[in-house]
């Protein structure tokens, strides 16, 4: 209950900041205060909703080359997997950290104040970029469970804390650049010369 009282004070003071700061035209300012205090709202009001949903899809995705290639087994309604190899079995949860709900929270609160894209545009983006992220993420999963797999639960460390992560971020790289890098560069002008004036 005073999570969510700091909340409901957090929304408010952060609703009238944003006023100031767009009535000021401080555009860098706006974007930087409305995309770290979206994300804060997110985590106090969306984050305890979707975590265990995110949770329950993530493993259910990663599930399937399991069960294609008989590696191991996916209980997504409980949000784990259990990986039995030739050298020791283990059970991975899917939390927080591993639900990709704060990559997506993230996301979502950068693109919200992405003034590049209409709000059609951004909507639409931020729908593929969240299907984009779930995914990379359940791909991150798979990675972390067929190294297991071959390698036994001593390669677990390796596993989840650099191979997993790594492919987990360079998917989000890119993802990032075609959202945010590249369309900024494209709708550029600098003088009378612009980035798309050749189409």
């Amino acid at each position: 209950m005073v999570k969510y009282i700091i909340g409901l004070i957090v929304l408010v003071v952060w609703l009238f900041v944003l006023k100031v700061l767009d009535k000021s035209k401080l555009r860098f300012w706006h974007y930087i205060v409305g995309s770290l205090g979206l994300f804060v709202i997110l985590f106090i009001f969306v984050e305890p909703l979707l975590t265990r949903p995110l949770s329950q899809i993530v493993a259910l995705l990663a599930s399937l080359p399991g069960k294609i290639g008989n590696m191991y087994q996916a209980y997504y309604r409980y949000g784990t997997i259990f990986v039995n190899s030739r050298l020791g079995a283990i059970t991975l949860q899917i939390d927080l950290e591993c639900s990709g709900i704060i990559e997506i929270m993230a996301y979502v609160s950068l693109l919200t104040f992405f003034r590049v894209y209409s709000i059609s545009e951004r909507i639409t983006v931020g729908i593929l970029g969240t299907i984009g992220i779930v995914l990379a993420n359940a791909l991150r999963i798979v990675v972390i469970c067929t190294m297991i797999y071959f390698g036994g639960t001593g390669v677990y460390y390796i596993a989840h804390t650099f191979v997993g992560r790594i492919v987990f971020y360079v998917l989000s790289i890119i993802l990032y650049f075609y959202v945010f890098t590249k369309p900024q560069i494209i709708k550029q002008k600098v003088g009378k010369f612009k980035y798309d004036a050749g189409k």
